[in-house]
């Protein structure tokens, strides 16, 4: 099976308008840009209407939406849901990308600026918002999009400050995560990526992957874990754990089938895997998934009461 094609402008090119420091930008999904990439600039990056999986640096994980993060300078990353032929998910994405060096600049004359180095230094192993920071930040990037001018940066501005001084994040990409960013190197990582993403569920090995990318085993072995920070078999752990997790919280088939849907030969190691990425098992999981959604609601009707007593 010949790999897919996908363009893959891996080195992404910002450009800024002359009359902004920063760009605002609302995608479809997919489209070019949607690829493992990587770029001078950080991003905050929302999702806004749809699941699927997140990869950045050497982390995978799941989103849905409300995913709000924030990937530093050169940091790759890519965030992936499945999608039928043809199918498009309308504004998918709200990303803000801008310079770090120009707040660093502003620094030297307004010294609140400089209290900024922090979250600049955390940004450059990617994080992921949760609870109020990620409501809060989404509300203003949505904002933002009606707006244009000092309007648009006083926005922008508050959003870097709650992001910067929140403690509700979690830290993505390992400490030893160093990408290679060679292009011809990204091609084949990219390539290998979304072939492993489009047949995570089938019985794959290394020796077929290995192969697809014209190396032998071994050398592909070492050039996927120092490209992702990941081995071959970790990750594809990874992307069947998150897939288990979505059918677990969102059906009601039962765990052994869903343990063979995603990939699994054996039941025994799905659950041992499992509990070992989570601390928990799949059945508890699944509970929990259930209580968190009927809590849902009830908790939206106290932010929003909350909201508008602070309003008054």
């Amino acid at each position: 099976m010949p790999w897919p094609q996908r363009p893959a402008p891996h080195f992404e090119h910002i450009v800024t308008a002359a009359t902004e420091s920063f760009l605002w930008r609302l995608d479809d999904y997919p489209w070019a840009r949607n690829v493992w990439n990587f770029h001078p600039e950080c991003e905050i990056h929302l999702i806004r209407n749809a699941s699927g999986v997140a990869l950045v640096g050497d982390h995978i994980g799941e989103f849905g939406p409300g995913y709000l993060a924030v990937v530093g300078s050169n940091l790759p990353h890519d965030w992936v849901t499945p999608v039928a032929p043809g199918e498009r998910i309308a504004g998918r994405d709200i990303v803000v990308q801008f310079c770090p060096e120009r707040l660093r600049g502003v620094g030297r004359h307004l010294p609140e600026f400089a209290q900024l180095e922090g979250f600049l230094r955390r940004c450059q192993r990617g994080l992921a918002f949760r609870g109020s920071a990620a409501r809060e930040g989404a509300e203003l990037l949505e904002r933002m999009g009606g707006l244009d001018g000092f309007s648009r940066l006083s926005l922008f501005l508050r959003l870097i400050d709650l992001l910067s001084s929140t403690c509700e994040y979690d830290v993505l990409s390992s400490p030893h995560f160093q990408p290679d960013l060679g292009g011809e190197r990204l091609d084949t990582l990219q390539r290998a990526l979304t072939f492993l993403f489009q047949n995570y569920t089938c019985d794959l090995r290394l020796k077929e992957v290995a192969a697809q990318a014209g190396m032998s085993e071994s050398a592909f072995s070492r050039f996927f874990q120092r490209s992702t920070g990941n081995t071959f078999t970790n990750h594809l752990v990874e992307l069947r754990l998150w897939q288990a997790c979505k059918l677990l919280a969102e059906t009601a088939d039962p765990i052994t089938d869903i343990c063979f849907e995603v990939g699994f030969r054996n039941i025994s190691n799905f659950n041992r895997l499992f509990l070992r990425r989570h601390r928990i098992t799949p059945s508890a999981y699944r509970r929990l998934s259930r209580k968190r959604r009927a809590l849902a609601p009830v908790q939206a009707g106290h932010e929003s009461t909350e909201r508008e007593h602070r309003g008054r």
